[in-house]
């Protein structure tokens, strides 16, 4: 007999595609998602609509069509039945650089764009994560050296006449630049075999999450140089940053924290089966994948970070929300304080709006959850 295969000769045909299935256009299914899913959603939507429809036609009219946009004459403004902008024109150096010498205030123009150009290349992402942390600290150099001059011919202004808009900044970034390294370690020593180090980390992590951030600022500017050496001081500007660093810190390393344990026991093993070191299986497994996982709760407590700077002026310096304030005491113009603030609420807005969208887009480019 021979002993030839069988060959089959049956033709198999794939199934065409079935079209895909109706649906509403992504517009609609937002609106229905998010604004009459149900009927007390739908509810609240018809109240916020008549309360749009009741407001907005006078606020437009208030802020823009009866507005003064510019005059040096406040009693301009008095006859005017809408919003005095001018004020802002008017008080704006006063605003963005608080005392800042007047004559040296490009300074601190500098250090703002600095500060901004930085931010939008980093939201660009052109440069490698070594790259961006390098460039970040090699202009936060730069700005140092800017505000406080003494070098290269710039005059020497002391940290207590900065203030405005730059302070704010520098305030911020400092706090993010320190505090994300420091709670990285506070979270990794949380999580130590060694009893005294987590004790340390668990005890201060504790204490610094249980203090409002207004009392962590008054230790740091009263207590402080009750414990330095008799002539020895900290620059109080120092003090409020160390203080804003290490109150970032606390939170961000409870954010860590909970990014490191939703790493799989498997990962630490495989790391430990292959012969890293604890540093190499930190920096190159285990860090990498936490970073994915709190990305969007880091930059939460990045964004309170930024707007948790305005408690600086409790103790004394001249954030851009207590410069506006002083602004707003010349007798001429302080009846205009709405205008004012509504600039700087816009400010702050568009900050951290834009923050929010990087983090939305780097997000969306890591696949966070998914």
């Amino acid at each position: 007999m021979s002993s030839r295969p069988c060959v089959s000769h049956a033709i198999v045909k794939s199934s065409p595609a079935r079209p895909a299935p109706a649906r509403e256009s992504t517009f609609q299914n937002w609106l229905r998602l998010n604004f009459f899913s149900g009927w007390f959603n739908t509810l609240m939507t018809a109240l916020a609509l008549w309360a749009l429809i009741i407001t907005l036609p006078q606020f437009i009219r208030w802020a823009v069509v009866d507005a003064v946009w510019y005059t040096p004459d406040a009693e301009l403004c008095k006859a005017a039945a809408g919003a005095c902008w001018a004020v802002i024109p008017e008080k704006y150096r006063v605003m963005l650089f608080g005392t800042f010498p007047y004559e040296e205030q490009w300074r601190g123009m500098a250090a703002i764009a600095i500060i901004l150009v930085l931010a939008a290349v980093s939201a660009l992402r052109v440069l490698s994560a070594k790259a961006l942390a390098l460039s970040w600290v090699a202009a936060m150099v730069i700005v140092f050296v800017l505000m406080l001059g003494g070098v290269f011919g710039l005059t020497p202004v002391p940290t207590h006449r900065w203030g405005g808009l730059p302070l704010t900044l520098i305030m911020f970034v400092g706090t993010v630049i320190g505090g994300i390294p420091a709670g990285v370690l506070l979270a990794l020593g949380r999580r130590s075999q060694m009893p005294a180090i987590k004790a340390l980390c668990i005890g201060f992590i504790e204490i610094v999450r249980g203090l409002p951030l207004v009392t962590v600022l008054f230790m740091a500017s009263l207590m402080i140089p009750l414990f330095l050496p008799e002539g020895l001081t900290i620059d109080k500007f120092l003090r409020a940053q160390l203080a804003m660093t290490l109150f970032f810190a606390a939170y961000a390393a409870e954010v860590v924290r909970g990014g490191l344990q939703a790493i799989g026991r498997g990962q630490y093993e495989a790391a430990d089966t292959v012969g890293l070191t604890y540093r190499q299986k930190m920096t190159r497994v285990i860090l990498p994948q936490t970073a994915r996982i709190v990305l969007p709760s880091m930059m939460n407590e990045i964004i309170r970070a930024f707007k948790n700077t305005t408690f600086i002026g409790i103790i004394g310096l001249f954030d851009i929300l207590r410069a506006t304030s002083t602004a707003m005491q010349d007798p001429v113009w302080v009846r205009y304080s709405i205008e004012a603030y509504l600039f700087i609420s816009l400010l702050y807005f568009v900050m951290c709006y834009a923050m929010s969208k990087y983090s939305q887009g780097i997000e969306k480019k890591l696949r966070v959850g998914r």
